[in-house]
């Protein structure tokens, strides 16, 4: 679970990077950073929370990595 959790903290964070890149290429070096509000904040689900959720729906896939023991 905690490589699941992993990979979405990921995404989110890619998702973030994304979006923030977009708005911020119109910007020279000089100009001013837009201010982030307080007020905007969205709060999410943990990441391990959703991770354990998908895991007991049945939503996770896995695999054995080892070779057969015989």
């Amino acid at each position: 679970m905690s490589k699941r959790a992993r990979q979405i903290n990921q995404e989110r964070y890619e998702e973030k990077v994304i979006n923030e890149t977009d708005d911020i290429s119109e910007f020279d070096v000089l100009d001013e950073l837009p201010q982030v509000n307080p007020e905007d904040y969205e709060e999410k689900e943990k990441v391990t929370t959703e991770a354990l959720d998908q895991f007991l729906s049945g939503d996770v896939q896995w695999r054995d990595l080892e070779g057969d023991d015989s």
